[in-house]
């Protein structure tokens, strides 16, 4: 029985590492293409859960699945061609600041429509239950989860390794001026590139909105373990984040089993440690100032 029980810690944790992942994949591909740390991603994440339960009523849960994380990519548009184009050869920290700010703006604005306390959301029917195994047992809702978080790497990979487009976005951050001097643009694939990541990020806020409540500093909690996320597995690594989501959950699992108090503390200890024996990440870039 305890075995089972470890498991189900384990497969939580993982859950929780999924969403961490589609976030943290997004966050990595706007910084190596465009050199953009963007601290409004978590905002997306949070406006797509409140546009589900929003739209939710009228066109059912399975259309804001799909209209939320698309509304939210466009919006992701509209903000890359206005204001973020205008910071990718500046100094980074005026782009740290501009999107500091689109966080702080897009929190109050949810807070001023929706109301400060948090709002519920129920999982769908279709999807509710439970899948029995003997003693195990888990929510067939976090088991789809899983799977489309499964489904959205392997989508985001094909199209980075697969297609033209990937070829283009994977030469534009190795060596962006020789794609410059062969004639191709990066800057609709840089919009691109900030639509599916925003777009993701939304779509982990409509699948976790009926888990973990919706609520207007959802955006700036999750941030930040995004940002472990991406530590550990090295910036502007494809793989290594996907491996770090997939620690950080199994570590968190297993420490809300054995030591509950210690299971978000167990986050950060893990990243200190990583940090510690490998300064760059599991997977980034060696950094010869500290190694």
């Amino acid at each position: 029985m305890e075995i089972v029980f470890l498991l189900e810690q384990i497969l939580n944790g993982l859950l929780i590492g999924a969403y961490y992942l589609l976030i943290a994949l997004g966050l990595s591909l706007i910084f190596s293409l465009g050199g953009i740390v963007n601290l409004a991603h978590g905002a997306f994440y949070a406006i797509g859960a409140y546009l589900a339960v929003a739209l939710a009523p009228h066109i059912g849960f399975g259309g804001a699945f799909v209209a939320a994380p698309v509304l939210v990519a466009i919006l992701g548009l509209l903000i890359e061609r206005f204001l973020l184009r205008r910071f990718y050869r500046a100094d980074p920290i005026l782009s740290l600041l501009l999107t500091f700010g689109l966080a702080m703006v897009a929190e109050q604005t949810l807070r001023m429509v929706f109301g400060a306390p948090p709002l519920p959301f129920a999982i769908p029917r279709m999807l509710a239950g439970q899948v029995m195994m003997g003693e195990f047992i888990f929510s067939f809702y976090r088991l789809m989860i899983l799977g489309v978080a499964v489904l959205c790497v392997a989508g985001l990979w094909f199209l980075l390794q697969r297609t033209h487009f990937g070829r283009v976005v994977r030469a534009g951050v190795q060596n962006p001026d020789m794609v410059g001097a062969l004639g191709i643009s990066l800057r609709p694939y840089m919009s691109a590139v900030v639509a599916i990541a925003v777009g993701l990020a939304a779509l982990a806020g409509v699948m976790l909105a009926p888990v973990t409540g919706v609520h207007p500093a959802m955006g700036a909690e999750i941030l930040t373990f995004a940002f472990v996320v991406v530590v550990i597995g090295g910036l502007g690594s494809f793989w290594g984040v996907v491996l770090a989501a997939l620690i950080v959950g199994v570590v968190r699992g297993i420490a809300a089993f054995y030591f509950p108090p210690a299971t978000e503390a167990s986050v950060y200890l893990l990243m200190l440690l990583v940090l510690l024996l490998r300064p760059r990440g599991l997977f980034g870039e060696r950094i010869a100032k500290f190694e």
